[in-house]
């Protein structure tokens, strides 16, 4: 009979930017805690949604997949995907998936992303109560994304579970950023030819869980504003 933990963890899993290596990470950390997966808004790629992807990768048989909140037809920004198709996105939208069991939750693109008008991705994180994973991939800028993303969730408030890099070993990179932060590396992903569960799997080993907690942010959560 499957045990249920007694405190589950609900991660938030956000990039650094778009095509940064959300999608593997979560399905990683999914795999790693045998974790319930929800992405609340899917804006295109509807043929092969990162439902499908995560779905595909992962093998725990604890998992579920629960379906998005919203299906999008536009590739782009979820606010002009949805005022595309005459939607508009509310915070009320937005509920956790009834799970006893740890929930990996994707985000879209970065944290300040707008879902609508005056409603931010960072808006859902602190609605929801959910602490972040930070998925940070090595390009020229990406120090300054990474920081910046890290201070917007400090100065909300909220709490930075780990972080994960995504390209080469960049020792000098990682270093710049971890000067600014006590969040742990959760992960260090490498470009792969191929993407399979077992790929997932391996990595999911590698996941030192539950991590070293870092202190928690000084700042108050702004009141949502949706």
């Amino acid at each position: 009979m499957q045990r249920w933990p007694e405190r589950p963890e609900q991660l938030f899993v956000t990039g650094i930017g778009t095509d940064v290596g959300k999608t593997v990470a979560a399905a990683i950390l999914t795999q790693r805690l045998g974790a319930d997966y929800w992405k609340p808004v899917q804006a295109g790629g509807l043929a092969h949604t990162d439902l499908d992807e995560v779905r595909r990768l992962v093998t725990h048989p604890g998992s579920s997949f629960h379906p998005e909140r919203h299906r999008l037809q536009l590739a782009a920004s979820p606010h002009r995907a949805a005022a595309a198709e005459g939607v508009l996105i509310r915070a009320t939208d937005f509920q956790l998936p009834d799970t006893p069991n740890h929930l990996v939750v994707e985000g879209a693109g970065g944290l300040l992303v707008p879902l609508a008008p005056g409603l931010l991705v960072a808006d859902v994180v602190q609605q929801l109560g959910l602490a972040v994973v930070v998925v940070s991939r090595h390009y020229l800028g990406s120090i300054n994304h990474t920081l910046l993303t890290l201070e917007v969730l400090r100065q909300r408030g909220i709490r930075v579970r780990g972080l994960v890099f995504n390209g080469p070993d960049d020792p000098i990179t990682e270093d710049a950023i971890r000067a600014y932060t006590d969040a742990p590396v959760l992960l260090r992903l490498r470009e792969e030819t191929a993407l399979t569960p077992q790929v997932v799997a391996a990595y999911a080993r590698q996941v030192q869980w539950p991590p070293a907690d870092a202190p928690a942010p000084a700042a108050s959560p702004n009141p949502n504003p949706g």
